[in-house]
């Protein structure tokens, strides 16, 4: 697989292709698999991904904290907002209710991380149901988020531990935005252009997570990863352009992990987590898991 999403993007101009065709020629290379069979698995991915979208929509799932459940439902159904009856407040739902499927123990994939894993779906499925787009498509965009997370992975962290949110919820974000900018008709140039322009809107995310569970706030943050790619996709498409590149915005977001302090990767001892609602909830929330 490819270390720099630079080297992929040059074969896929060189060669015609998308860079889901690189992906997956590269993938199966290196694991010796056809690509159909690489296909297969990434089509159950996506039955998994759509499945959590559909159960965390209902509003009947509760975290066994307490703290979260039934928002996304709460979201999809509100005709209040600027945003009622759009796609982006559909994706931003979406981003909840795989969180609150995770927070409450279902089935999700994840993507890149459990922390993450609710901006990819939201994005893609979001967007296929908006315009028509094919079970397919779908598949080769999660080639694309595939290629994406693993550069990361190379070349910084998808470890909130390691790196703070940036790394999972920031990592989820360019991943989607790369994948849904080439489902949509995007070159190689704009996907590699879409990753950089999310990445760069979550440089030094903190993890701060109540408690340690996967839960506040970052099933919040799912949502606003996600309207950061819908925001890269869309200047992306449109022609925008970042100056710094997708490889060296990653490169920077590795730098500011290894160099964040302990208190922001994960450990709930700073941020949200050590605010005095937070250790309070924490507290009583902890107590009454294992009461439960």
């Amino acid at each position: 697989m490819y270390r720099a999403l630079a080297d992929a993007i040059r074969d896929a101009e060189a060669q015609g292709k998308s860079l889901s065709e690189v992906a997956l020629e590269a993938e199966a290379a290196d694991q010796a698999r056809p690509i159909a069979e690489i296909r297969d698995a990434l089509h159950r991915a996506l039955i998994v991904m759509r499945g959590a979208v559909e159960q965390g929509v209902v509003g009947d799932l509760t975290s066994a904290s307490g703290l979260v459940g039934g928002d996304a439902a709460k979201l999809m159904a509100s005709g209040n907002g600027p945003l009622a009856n759009t796609l982006f407040r559909d994706v931003l739902a979406r981003a909840l209710a795989v969180q609150e499927v995770n927070a409450a123990m279902g089935v999700i994939v994840a993507a890149p991380t459990a922390g993450g894993a609710g901006v990819l779906p939201a994005v893609l499925t979001g967007i296929a149901a908006a315009r028509g787009i094919g079970e397919a498509a779908l598949v080769s965009a999660l080639a694309t988020a595939g290629l994406i997370g693993a550069v990361v992975a190379e070349r910084a962290s998808l470890s909130g531990a390691e790196g703070g949110c940036q790394a999972e919820t920031g990592a989820a974000a360019g991943m989607a935005a790369g994948a849904a900018t080439e489902m949509l008709g995007g070159s190689p140039s704009q996907v590699g252009h879409a990753v950089a322009l999310a990445q760069q809107g979550t440089l030094g995310l903190v993890c701060d997570p109540l408690g340690g569970l996967v839960e506040l706030p970052c099933v919040f943050r799912n949502a606003t990863g996600a309207a950061i790619a819908m925001a890269a996709i869309e200047m992306a498409l449109a022609g925008v352009t970042f100056a710094i590149p997708a490889d060296e915005v990653i490169d920077v977001m590795g730098d500011i992990g290894r160099e964040m302090d302990v208190r922001y990767r994960e450990t709930a001892g700073g941020g949200l987590a050590a605010t005095p609602t937070g250790r309070r909830l924490a507290r009583e929330r902890l107590v009454q898991i294992k009461r439960s």
